[in-house]
Order: C-alpha cells, then structure tokens, then sequence
C-alpha cells in the first residue's frame, strides 16, 4: 500500500503544481483503484459504480485545495469515497423503500410509528437553515458520527473551526426550534 500511496501522491502533488500530464496519470491510476473499493462495497450494484467513480474524482477535483501535501493522500481521498459512498446508500435505501412491496395489507391500515420517520425529516428541516459550514460539521459529527478531524479534513475547514461551527449550529437550532415551538 506504501507504493500506492507514494506513486499517487507523487502524481497528485506534481498535477497541484501545474503539470498537467501528472494529474491525468493520477486521476487515471485514481479511477482503477476507486473501481476496485467501490466494487468490493456495492457488488450487487455494479452498473452504479461507474457512476460513484465519477462522483468521487470530480469531489477530489473540486477539494484538491484542501489536500495538505504534508500529510497522506489516501485517507484523505478514501474519506471522500466514504463520504460519496454513504451518499449512496442513503439515496438507494430511500429509493428501495419506494418499491417495497405490501405484502401484509392489515399491516398498512394499523398503527405505525411515524415518529423516527418524522424526527429525521424535522431535523433535515432544521439542518437546512444553517450555513453549509455549520450544517456539514454537524452533520459529520453528530449524525454520522465522523471525528471532528475527519470532518475538518472531509471538508477542507480546521478541526477549531469544524467545534465552532457546531457550537453555533446547534445553538441557532436550538433558538429556532424554541421560536417555532
């Protein structure tokens, strides 16, 4: 992994530098590698892979300023693929849920806890009137559960910045939750 790790930031640090043959071979030698984990992780969906590979290149692309080039390449580019990858599972598990079949007609007309369905919905709500730096470290932290050093890294902000923004965050939330109540 050593060697992986060397020839892709090597690549990776001279394409930064402006040459741009070395940021081709990267993002080439990148794509092989990412289909490789991507396919070990979503077998059962091997015609969306493709489709991730391409999410997770242009996402290193877009946060290539972020890359410290003290400090590995690989986690950081495997917690953009983590980060593209749980954004999958979360858009295929809402749009499997679409197509669950009914089996159980009595089950549809008695009592169903709505409550988890409603909370997460009430929270995304509240999540989407802060800004994009308080809601993503909040998102990171608290609901997914990443470290706030994973977080800074995922998203390009110091780990200081990353406890600020939930601090605000979650006292904006809580203003507003206690103005709507």
């Amino acid at each position: 992994m050593y060697v992986v790790e060397s020839r892709l930031k090597s690549l990776f640090v001279n394409g930064l530098a402006g040459d741009a043959a070395e940021y081709r071979q990267f993002l080439a030698e990148l794509t092989r590698y990412l289909r490789a984990y991507l396919r070990k992780r979503i077998p059962q969906h091997n015609e969306d892979v493709e489709d991730l590979v391409q999410e997770v290149l242009l996402a290193v692309h877009n946060a290539r300023h972020t890359f410290r080039s003290d400090e590995p390449l690989t986690p950081w580019v495997h917690a953009i693929g983590r980060y593209k990858l749980m954004d999958f599972f979360r858009t295929h598990a809402r749009r499997e849920a679409l197509h669950d079949p009914l089996d159980d007609h009595e089950a549809l007309f008695s009592e169903c806890d709505d409550e988890p369905v409603e909370a997460r919905r009430d929270i995304r709500d509240l999540l989407d009137h802060l800004p994009d730096k308080q809601r993503l470290s909040i998102l990171h932290v608290k609901l997914q559960g990443l470290s706030v050093a994973e977080a800074a890294r995922l998203t390009g902000l110091t780990e200081s910045t990353v406890k600020v923004s939930i601090h605000r965050g979650l006292k904006a939330l809580a203003a507003r939750v206690r103005g709507v109540a």
